[in-house]
């Protein structure tokens, strides 16, 4: 690992950056130094411009994902190497804003009956009702699921935060009938 690598690493870790944010931002400054054959200490605000412009031009990427290399590399300029960073001279690419796709009440219902299995159903179902992303369900416990108050805690979301959300009378039942086929026998 070189110096730099290590430094930032440090600099990322010590501000309690969650694990996939470090390896995103690690390997984009890794790949701006890899564009220009250079060590990144020594690239300046117009490589910056030059590598923004290869990414739309070149590579495609959206202007979200351009945004988040950009992040990487404010996060490598100012905290790492103690440079300053000017938003005038780099600007973030203008966001655009889509609404995402409703699906249909139809629609729902042929997704979760795709299932292959029990399980498959359940797991649809309980991403869909409580919103939860993939990683969230995959940690939530039994305890999470507060059938009093009809409530499902969610552990660790985005930022590390957790938060309630509604238990959808619809999908306590399933949940129960999963319990019941896995609770272990006493």
């Amino acid at each position: 690992m070189t110096r730099l690598r290590q430094m930032m690493l440090e600099e990322l870790q010590r501000r309690n950056y969650a694990p996939g944010t470090i390896r995103c931002y690690l390997r984009d400054v890794a790949d701006f130094a890899r564009y220009f054959h250079r060590s990144p200490d020594q690239l300046r605000p117009q490589h910056i411009r030059e590598y923004q412009a290869y990414l739309f031009r070149e590579r495609k990427l959206d202007p979200s994902s351009v945004t988040q290399k950009l992040a990487a590399l404010r996060f490598f300029f100012i905290k790492t190497l103690k440079k300053p960073w000017s938003v005038a001279e780099t600007p973030y690419p203008k966001q655009v804003r889509r609404l995402p796709t409703i699906l249909s009440q139809e629609e729902v219902a042929r997704l979760i009956n795709s299932a292959r299995n029990p399980f498959d159903r359940v797991l649809l179902m309980t991403l869909y009702a409580t919103g939860a992303r993939r990683a969230e369900a995959a940690r939530l416990q039994v305890g999470d699921i507060d059938s009093q108050r009809m409530v499902v805690h969610i552990r660790g979301g985005k930022g590390r935060e957790d938060r309630d959300v509604m238990l959808s009378p619809v999908l306590l039942e399933p949940l129960r009938e999963h319990w019941r086929r896995i609770k272990p026998k006493v």
